[in-house]
């Protein structure tokens, strides 16, 4: 699939899969032995566990070594002070994911400013330039997710359907992105749908958000959730409410895969591919110790994820076979399914 987005700066993307090393800059990468911190919005998501372990098997095979992982528990204030602590600390280099906008741009730059590279995923801060604040944002087209999952969607919407969007509240590249890209597709393949919002600031808050929605639309009839964790509160909302919705959201976690998988309420799942994300980000890290020079957006496409394509998408996405809990979904009624 092509990359249809566009970086922070409207930079076009160079594809991940173009980022390579050259035998001297594995050479030099080798002899440097590198340490990296790793800067986690949460390290509790299947995302993230995919994400670091790209990272660290990249890394570990130059002689790089991940010596830290901070999970900010999607706190700003946490972030700042981790990102001034490694600043001043025994690490060559940070690979980060920053949480909103302004409020952490300057703990980022101290990163770059103390000397050590900086590789920042998804999301560039306001006013932070590339090459000079950090070396370069690498991440899934994220437009494209929003594309893919009104894609999905549309064919469970009848005519003047309403639909839902349910996005993060907080400032964040990403999710904008997604609800963008949702919308544009919708107003020009599906004019007829009427789009409707709420916003969550805390994944435990998206459950609250999507009944807030819904008491004030009750011809509710699709929704998008912009990403697997707070679909999961609100699966567990719409069925407390005894909806029954179609849902799209973004990656492929093993709940949401399930639910797929055992014909629920999800109908699509727009895949980011994290494992293959955290491969780039380790090389990129370790070619700005190395001194070359990268593109400011580097990005990897999207994957439609369907109930037909769920276990083998989750084995291309996992590197891994698929768990007997997906394997065993489509012999459960959707009520069996994990929620939560």
């Amino acid at each position: 699939m092509a990359i249809t987005g566009l970086g922070p700066h409207g930079e076009r993307a160079v594809p991940a899969d173009q980022i390579v090393m050259s035998e001297a800059e594995a050479a030099a990468a080798r002899a440097g032995r590198y340490s990296i911190a790793v800067v986690l919005h949460t390290t509790t998501s299947d995302w993230s566990s995919q994400e670091l372990a790209g990272m660290v098997s990249v890394l570990g095979s130059y002689s790089a070594a991940v010596i830290e992982v901070v999970d900010c528990g999607f706190d700003m204030n946490v972030q700042a002070r981790e990102l001034q602590r490694l600043a001043h600390g025994p690490v060559d280099a940070v690979i980060s994911i920053p949480i909103g906008n302004a409020m952490v741009a300057d703990a980022h730059r101290s990163v770059s400013r103390a000397g050590k590279a900086l590789v920042l995923l998804d999301n560039a801060p306001t006013g932070m330039l590339p090459g000079i604040d950090y070396a370069c944002v690498v991440s899934t087209d994220n437009f494209g997710l929003g594309t893919i999952a009104a894609e999905l969607l549309s064919p469970h919407l009848p005519e003047e359907a309403v639909a839902g969007i349910v996005n993060y509240g907080v400032d964040f590249f990403a999710t904008y992105e997604r609800e963008i890209a949702f919308r544009k597709w919708m107003q020009l393949h599906r004019p007829d749908v009427t789009l409707v919002r709420d916003r969550f600031q805390t994944i435990e808050e998206a459950g609250a958000a999507f009944d807030r929605l819904a008491a004030d639309n009750d011809d509710l009839e699709g929704l998008f959730v912009t990403w697997d964790e707070p679909a999961i509160r609100v699966i567990s909302a719409a069925r407390a409410r005894g909806l029954d919705l179609p849902i799209v959201t973004a990656d492929l976690g093993l709940t949401v895969a399930t639910e797929l998988c055992g014909g629920g309420l999800i109908k699509g799942i727009a895949s980011q591919r994290p494992y293959e994300q955290g491969v780039a980000a380790g090389i990129a890290t370790l070619l700005a110790l190395v001194g070359r020079p990268l593109p400011h957006w580097i990005a990897l496409p999207g994957l439609a994820v369907t109930e037909q394509n769920v276990i083998e998408a989750y084995q291309v996405v996992w590197h891994a076979p698929a768990p007997p809990i997906l394997l065993n979904a489509r012999k459960w009624s959707a009520p069996r399914l994990a929620t939560s």
